[in-house]
């Protein structure tokens, strides 16, 4: 079983000219919390937090992110970006696209994004993304946190979760994925897409368009504590999801929970 190599993770950034300031954790209860409560969370440059065994980790609502010790690859980034506040929600649509670019540049994989924060590959989930606004005394940062099932073989069937080693075809010589190696790739993606959060944005809506696993499904969704119904049909300049309502109207939404496609 392959270990997760700070010192390789650490020299190849420097190598790489890569601005990210590198930790693996043994063990944690949640990457996001420790970046928040710790001293790196007062860090200047970005910081990437990995861990071998996360006890508490977490998605949306709260749901309990479940992973086999040193299988997966669980890590948190601290950002601060330059851009205005308000452009900040485009972050968790930059990192999924890093995060399916990342899968790419290292396997035979083709995922497909699940809107708002999901990534999917044969229609189950891989990776989860959580974005948190945090205040520290340098200011206003994010704290991204993503796990992505990489390793892992058996998930419960309530999950409806795969890993990238299950994607893999039965004929594929690979028997473990090299997690460093995939964690520098995902680090390289992810400086690449959230360094100019104020670019134009019409080209990674595209490229979302094309990877969405969600359009052309009629799906629910919880949205300020009311179920909605629709078919998901496109997304907005700034990836809000545009569905298509039984009465004819069209209703965009910026976020929602519990996002489920019933057809």
């Amino acid at each position: 079983m392959s270990t997760l190599s700070e010192a390789a993770l650490d020299t190849a950034c420097r190598d790489l000219s890569l601005p990210w300031l590198v930790a693996v954790l043994p063990e944690t209860a949640s990457t996001n919390d420790w970046l928040r409560r710790s001293a790196a969370g007062d860090a200047n440059g970005p910081t990437a937090v990995f861990t071998e065994n996360q006890t508490s980790g977490r998605g949306r609502r709260e749901n309990r992110w479940q992973s086999q010790p040193a299988k997966d690859l669980l890590f948190s980034l601290l950002l601060r970006p330059s851009a205005p506040i308000a452009l900040w929600p485009r972050i968790t649509t930059l990192a999924a696209l890093a995060v399916c670019r990342a899968i790419e540049e290292e396997l035979p994989l083709r995922p497909q994004i699940k809107w708002p924060n999901d990534i999917y590959l044969n229609h189950q989930k891989v990776c989860g993304l959580l974005a948190e606004t945090v205040q520290t005394r340098n200011g206003a940062a994010i704290v991204l946190g993503i796990g992505i099932n990489v390793n892992s073989r058996h998930f419960p069937p309530e999950l409806n979760a795969t890993s990238l080693l299950a994607g893999l075809t039965p004929h594929s010589a690979i028997q473990e994925i090299d997690r460093t190696a995939l964690g520098l790739q995902l680090l390289r993606q992810m400086n690449h897409f959230l360094k100019d959060l104020d670019a134009d944005f019409a080209d990674h809506t595209q490229e979302v368009r094309n990877r969405s696993w969600l359009l052309g499904r009629q799906i629910r969704a919880m949205v300020d504590g009311a179920e909605v119904f629709g078919r998901a049909i496109d997304l907005d300049h700034e990836g809000a999801l545009v569905l298509a309502l039984s009465d004819g109207s069209h209703r965009t939404l910026s976020s929602a929970e519990n996002v489920r496609a019933v057809i």
